[in-house]
C-alpha cells in the first residue's frame, strides 16, 4: 500500500499536517503541554454529569439552559450567546461564515496554532503579523494589514502561547482603525487568569461600546477545568452568531457538557479560588525564570513562554528527559503550562540549567528586550 491519497482531496488540505496531541507524562512526570487545569473536577460537577445520563437521547441543539444562564450573567439576550464544542469550534464556525476563497484573515503570529489551519480549511488566505519584540500583538501593524479582502481579524488575549495581553485602550483604538464591516474575534480562552487591571475584557467591550462587528470567545476548558468535555461559547451580535450557527455541526455539544458547565457556574467562587492559586503559581514561575536568567514576557494565562528560538527542540528534550512534557514550537520557543505545585521547582531547575547554554545576546537571555 502506498502513501498516496486514493481520492481527490483539496491540495491545500492534503498539505496540512493533522493535529497531534502532546505526549502523556509518565507515572512520576507532569504533563505541562496542554494548558489544562491541574485540579480535579469539583464533586458537584461530577454529580451533574452523572445526572445527565440520558445518552440515548440527543442533546438540546442550542444548549438553551446554558445560553440563558450566560446571557443573564453578561446582560445580553440569549440569542447573543452561542455555545460550541470548545471555543475553537465556534472560532471555526465564524471563520467559515465570514471568509472563503479570495478573502483574508488577519492575526498575530506567533499565536494560537489552530489559526492557520482553520483559515486554510475555509479556503481563505492567512495574513500573519509578527508580534512585537516583547511578544505582544502589534495592533497598529495589524490594522495596517487590513485591506479590501479582509473579512476577519483575530486578536488573542492573553496570547497563546506567549501569555501577553492587549489592553482595553489599545483594543478600542484598534477597533477605531478597522472597518466596521470586518469581523473582529477577541479570543479570550484564558480570560479568568488575567490579573492585569488594564487588560481588555470582551464583555466590557461589548457592553460599553457599540461594536456589533466584535465577537468575544471564551471557554470552560481552562479555568473551569472541563477540557475533556469540549464546551465553549461566544457573545456577540445575534445575526453574526446566527451565521456561525449555520455552519455548525448539529448537536455537537453534549448534554453532559452543558450540565457540567452549569454546575461549574454554580460553583464559580470555589473554582475561581483555584484560578487564583494557579495565577499566583504562574507569577512565581515567571519571577523564578527571570531570576534564573530567562527573558520571559509578562504572563497572564495559565502558562509561561520561554523564547528559546533555534534551541527549542533541544531544550524541550531536556525537560522531557526529566519527566516534564512541555509544548515546543520549533524555531520560536517553549510553552510551559502551570501545573501541579510539585512541578514548579523542577521547571525552574531545568530552565535555569539550559538557559546557560544560550549565547550572549540571544533574545531568550536576560531582560534584553526591556528598556
Amino acid at each position: 500500500m502506498t502513501d498516496d491519497i486514493p481520492v481527490r482531496i483539496r491540495p491545500e488540505i492534503a498539505a496540512l499536517p493533522p493535529y497531534r496531541q502532546g505526549k502523556p507524562a509518565g507515572d512520576d512526570g507532569f504533563k505541562l503541554s496542554s494548558n489544562e487545569n491541574p485540579f480535579d473536577p469539583l464533586p458537584g460537577v461530577i454529580e451533574a454529569m452523572s445526572d445527565a445520563a440520558d445518552v440515548n437521547r440527543y442533546p438540546d441543539a442550542s444548549a438553551r439552559r446554558l445560553r440563558e444562564r450566560l446571557a443573564a450573567r453578561f446582560g445580553v439576550d440569549a440569542d447573543e450567546v452561542h455555545i460550541g464544542a470548545g471555543s475553537v469550534s465556534v472560532l471555526a464556525q465564524l471563520i467559515l461564515a465570514a471568509a472563503g476563497p479570495g478573502d483574508e484573515v488577519v492575526y498575530a503570529w506567533r499565536s494560537f496554532e489552530a489559526y492557520p489551519t482553520l483559515v486554510r480549511v475555509a479556503g481563505a488566505t492567512a495574513v500573519e503579523v509578527p508580534l512585537t519584540a516583547d511578544f505582544r500583538h502589534d495592533l497598529p501593524a495589524m490594522a495596517a494589514s487590513v485591506g479590501e479582502r479582509t473579512r476577519v481579524v483575530i486578536v488573542c488575549s492573553p496570547n497563546n502561547p506567549t501569555g501577553t495581553v492587549v489592553t482595553h485602550d489599545e483594543f478600542a483604538a484598534f477597533l477605531d482603525a478597522v472597518p466596521s464591516d470586518v469581523l473582529v474575534i477577541l479570543d479570550e480562552a484564558y480570560a479568568e487568569f488575567v490579573t492585569a487591571p488594564d487588560a481588555v475584557d470582551g464583555m466590557r467591550v461589548l457592553g460599553l461600546l457599540d461594536r456589533p462587528n466584535v465577537v468575544a470567545l471564551r471557554t470552560f476548558s481552562k479555568a473551569f477545568g472541563l477540557a475533556g468535555l469540549r464546551i465553549g461559547y461566544a457573545v456577540g451580535h445575534r445575526r453574526v452568531l446566527d451565521a456561525a450557527r449555520s455552519t455548525a455541526i448539529p448537536l455537537a455539544v453534549t448534554g453532559q457538557a452543558e450540565s457540567a458547565a452549569l454546575a461549574s457556574l454554580r460553583a464559580e467562587s470555589e473554582l475561581l479560588e483555584r484560578v487564583r492559586v494557579i495565577s499566583a503559581r504562574r507569577d512565581r514561575l515567571v519571577a523564578g525564570l527571570r531570576d534564573g536568567g530567562w527573558n520571559v514576557p509578562d504572563a497572564q494565562g495559565n502558562f509561561v513562554w520561554l523564547p528559546a528560538g533555534e534551541h527549542t527542540a533541544a531544550f524541550a528534550e531536556a525537560f522531557e528527559e526529566e519527566g516534564l512534557i512541555v509544548r515546543p514550537f520549533v524555531g520560536d520557543g517553549i510553552r510551559i503550562s502551570v501545573g501541579e505545585e510539585e512541578s514548579v521547582e523542577k521547571v525552574l531547575r531545568i530552565a535555569a540549567s539550559v538557559v546557560q547554554t544560550l549565547p550572549e545576546g540571544h533574545s531568550g537571555r536576560g531582560l534584553a528586550w526591556r528598556a
